[in-house]
């Protein structure tokens, strides 16, 4: 297996160093990718200072930037990880097992670092296979294989980029819910109380169901949030 990582980011430099120097530790054969939406910051040059393949996408947004990361990837394995995350240390041999048992693609369940019983009670529903667990905290990942068949993610998408891939993903392959957690970090819910971060996510996945524009998603959730 040829594991390609790949990173979106944006204005990440606080904490990029510190996952590209993990991912590159405990799997020392893959490359990293980083793809940068136009960080007014340093995290392009970090990212290279530790290891990883920075690149510059040429559109803005995580479902962009994540396909333009596997263009260039070398992989037939794509492993997708926000940069605000940090999977198990196992996880190359994770997603190995996960391949040599028929699974195409999949994920880790959640922990925050944060004790906070709201947010475990959060990471104890990540072990379920349920669409409000779709999304990208959990990492993702996916054959190239079923990457390439299904046409990657949708560029169009400024927002559930991750809810939306794995639908269709999932009806083509064979999803694995891994038994390892992501440390996922809780910095929303810093700024921000458990309640208004619930309530705004319930608020975008009824839309997404019901068609909302992705504008209409996008400005209410930024209504509701005080997030980055």
């Amino acid at each position: 297996m040829r594991l390609s990582i790949i990173i979106p980011t944006y204005n990440e430099v606080a904490i990029i160093g510190k996952l590209v120097g993990y991912l590159r530790k405990h799997s020392p054969a893959a490359e990293i990718i980083v793809t940068d939406g136009g960080s007014s910051d340093n995290t392009l040059a970090l990212a290279i200072q530790q290891g990883a393949t920075a690149l510059q996408s040429p559109q803005k947004g995580r479902a962009a930037q994540m396909n333009y990361g596997a263009s260039m990837a070398t992989g037939d394995v794509f492993y997708f990880v926000h940069a605000d995350t940090l999977p198990p240390i196992s996880f190359t041999k994770d997603i190995e097992v996960a391949i040599e048992q028929g699974y195409s693609l999949g994920r880790y369940q959640t922990r925050f670092d944060s004790n906070k019983f709201v947010l475990r009670l959060n990471a104890f529903f990540t072990r379920f296979n349920l669409f409000e667990c779709y999304g990208g905290d959990q990492s993702l990942f996916m054959q190239r294989q079923l990457f390439e068949k299904i046409g990657g993610f949708d560029a169009s998408l400024r927002i559930m980029e991750d809810y939306e891939i794995v639908t269709r993903a999932n009806a083509v392959g064979k999803y694995k819910i891994m038994d390892g957690k992501v440390l996922v970090s809780a910095r929303k819910y810093d700024t921000n109380s458990w309640w208004q971060v619930q309530k705004a996510n319930y608020t975008i996945v009824k839309m997404y169901k019901q068609g909302a524009s992705q504008n209409e998603m996008v400005e209410r959730y930024r209504k509701m949030l005080d997030y980055r």
